[in-house]
């Protein structure tokens, strides 16, 4: 009678540290690389996290100040602008730290979080360590993103938010004096809020997506972020020329600060849906090309 080899389970089992029969670490799953809150804190200790949010909430009080000392500018005429309102209450001194903030402040916050993410571990000769550990490209840059963006968000809420808290301790509580002159209750001005800091949010799309995608192209955070905010101060040196007419609508900036239409007695949304529109067509264009950018990039550093 011929002896039959009987396989033995315990040979077929991969031994802890070794292998796996698809040549990956036993236990190794793509899924699981680069878990979004390590990402997180390893952003939060950044000092360039700690500066930008520092600033957004110091600026809030040394408008306070400025007020303080210049005096109370009190309206002139029958439709007040924001600065002329800025005292009379702590939503109206919120909307006046978001006007002055929105073209430029909020978007150095936004390009330094969505710019510097990638490009500092290449920056860093760390890029191709990550890469290695092996974490899926697509998925690297789906979990940059994503915490870079969190922090964009935070940061563009964290300023409107502590204005309200310095409006409230500098100038009191109050209703919104609108651009009419008209006042509006407390309630209905806070949802009106909340609509102005939800479009601020993604008219910087645009930006976000674009410091992205030039992290993504170069090894240099200071470019990337300083490729997105140029972007900025063309769109808007464009914008100023009226001779360019319906054209200027397809600039980025363009429908910015389209959020004053909130501030109308009954709000105004074509503006409001055709800046919406127009960032999230560019982000999505941008983004996708920062995609296929990185998934055929030779990482070597």
């Amino acid at each position: 009678m011929t002896d039959v080899a009987v396989p033995n389970a315990a040979e077929d089992t991969p031994r802890p540290g070794s292998p796996g029969r698809d040549g990956s670490a036993p236990g190794y799953d793509p899924r699981r690389t680069l878990p979004l809150r390590v990402e997180a804190v390893r952003q939060f200790r950044r000092r360039r996290t700690l500066v930008t949010f520092g600033i957004l909430l110091v600026l809030p009080w040394i408008l306070v100040l400025a007020f303080k000392l210049g005096g109370d500018p009190g309206p002139d005429n029958n439709a007040p602008g924001l600065v002329d309102v800025a005292t009379t209450s702590a939503l109206n001194f919120a909307l006046f730290a978001l006007f002055v903030s929105s073209g430029f402040l909020l978007v150095v916050a936004v390009a330094l979080f969505c710019g510097d993410t990638v490009a500092s571990e290449a920056g860093w000769s760390s890029l191709r360590y990550l890469l290695a550990a092996p974490v899926p490209r697509v998925r690297l840059l789906r979990q940059k993103f994503a915490i870079a963006l969190s922090y964009a968000t935070a940061a563009v809420i964290t300023l409107p938010a502590m204005s309200l808290l310095a409006g409230t301790v500098a100038f009191g509580w109050g209703p919104v004096t609108l651009l009419t002159g008209r006042t509006l209750a407390t309630a209905p001005a806070l949802n009106r809020m909340a609509l102005i800091v939800a479009y601020a949010l993604i008219s910087q799309l645009v930006v976000a997506a674009l410091a992205f995608l030039l992290s993504v192209t170069t090894d240099s955070p200071l470019g990337a972020v300083g490729g997105a905010v140029g972007l900025v101060i063309v769109s808007n040196i464009l914008d100023a020329v009226t001779a360019l007419g319906s054209w200027r609508d397809f600039l980025p900036t363009h429908w910015m600060y389209a959020w004053m239409d909130v501030l109308q007695p009954d709000i105004v949304w074509t503006g409001m849906a055709k800046g919406a529109s127009l960032s999230l067509t560019y982000a999505l264009i941008f983004l996708a090309l920062a995609v296929r950018r990185f998934r055929t990039r030779d990482i070597t550093s």
